[in-house]
């Protein structure tokens, strides 16, 4: 059989420093952070006060009011870029076999705000249990994959992945292999998180993960930087249209980049810390590499999982030197959550888009907030410290790696026909 191949048609985006694909990209190139204090709720009592917030977002001005209760903010996140990368992409909905078109969509946590509220408003009630009907399908973490399929009438695939930060690049990798397998002609993939409530700042508090920096919050997601002191939690989605290429080609559909190579691993190591070589990571870049059959020196960017904790940033670079070997120091390094801070499940959508960008428009995003350099990471490596750099990219790697040592990588190139 005819080995198929997969590209990328439609991207869709909402990030704390864009609403859109096109604002989040231009707030990349120009180093804009998304992370300031927190207006949802009173953070006064937590130890962190601030986080990369979506701002500006009203969901009232894309689905109808009343069917917008029903639905946890996640899950708004998730139809709102579903809806921009589908109309990105060009697709005739009347045209497609939906019976051959997948939804995998990811979550790391799902509805949390959902059931923080409920359980929040029985605690305070007379003990009578008084949840909304809607409380079980607003909550769980595969709704948002359920409603983006009824939606559009897509009958392939549907299912969610939650394998922690990871989730999203993971999605894309089994959207990437239903089609490989023949078994969709197009997939709707990607992630959305909404964690910006009083439960998670509290649980990752009190797991000492989150920057404290509270006297200025737009400089404290500082991967690599010496005094680094936590990551920022950060909401939003990402969203892309995969499509086999004879599919594609067939409909005269703009390609942005061609998926050529996907990894997954784990460290089996640690709930919570990466492995201390970082084994998991090289062998999620190193399978990525191997199916794509090129080089090391092939790949001109790599955009890391780079969170600004203490262990993982350096873990992280060791595993890349592991891999790449001298290839290391002729290619670009950067950390988008330096301006986007932690989209959690999400992350690996909005990246894996900030890499496909990179390989459109030849721009490599910068890695922000970077001013002491830390003795463990090698000066010598390219970390695109502070100011966007133009590079003609044929190839660029999107890394996440998740609590419970879930390892996800994925390497797009520019399409060659």
């Amino acid at each position: 059989m005819k080995s198929r191949r997969v590209v990328v048609t439609g991207i869709g985006a909402l990030t704390p420093i864009g609403n859109n694909v096109q604002d989040y990209w231009n707030a990349l190139q120009n180093g804009v952070s998304g992370a300031a204090r927190i207006t949802r709720f009173d953070a006064s009592k937590f130890k962190t006060q601030f986080a990369c917030e979506v701002k500006g977002f009203d969901i009232t001005q894309f689905i109808d009011r009343k069917e917008a209760r029903r639905m946890d903010p996640y899950t708004h996140y998730a139809m709102v870029t579903a809806d921009e990368a589908i109309i990105n992409s060009g697709l005739d909905l009347e045209k497609i076999n939906k019976n051959r078109a997948a939804v995998i969509w990811a979550s790391g946590i799902g509805g949390l705000s959902t059931f923080h509220s409920e359980v929040s408003a029985f605690a305070r009630g007379d003990g009578t249990p008084r949840f909304s009907p809607f409380f079980i399908p607003m909550m769980i973490a595969d709704i948002a994959a359920g409603l983006i399929s009824i939606k559009y009438g897509f009958r392939g695939p549907n299912f969610a992945v939650v394998s922690a930060c990871a989730s999203s690049t993971n999605a894309i990798c089994d959207a990437y292999a239903y089609i490989k397998l023949g078994k969709a002609d197009i997939a709707i993939t990607g992630g959305s998180e909404a964690s910006v409530t009083e439960p998670a700042m509290g649980g990752f508090n009190s797991m000492k993960a989150l920057s404290e920096r509270n006297d200025d919050p737009a400089s404290a997601s500082r991967p690599y930087d010496l005094n680094r002191d936590g990551f920022v939690l950060g909401e939003g989605a990402g969203a892309l249209v995969l499509e086999e290429l004879d599919h594609a080609l067939a409909r005269g559909a703009k390609i942005y980049a061609e998926l050529v190579g996907i990894g997954a691993s784990a460290d089996a190591y640690h709930m919570t810390a990466p492995h201390p070589d970082g084994l998991g990571a090289a062998l999620v870049m190193q399978s990525a590499i191997e199916e794509a059959g090129i080089s090391p020196f092939d790949v001109q960017y790599i955009n890391t999982h780079g969170t600004s904790t203490p262990l993982g940033d350096p873990q992280e670079i060791k595993a890349i030197q592991k891999v790449f070997g001298e290839a290391a120091y002729q290619m670009n390094i950067s950390s988008t959550k330096s301006m986007t801070g932690h989209l959690l499940g999400g992350a690996g959508a909005i990246e894996a888009i900030a890499s496909i960008m990179a390989i459109e428009l030849g721009i490599i995003p910068p890695t922000i907030n970077h001013s002491t350099p830390d003795p463990e990471i090698d000066p010598k490596l390219n970390l695109t410290l502070n100011k966007a750099q133009k590079r003609e990219v044929s190839y660029a790697l999107s890394n996440t790696f998740g609590f419970g040592g879930h390892n996800a990588s994925v390497l797009f190139s520019k399409y060659k026909g």
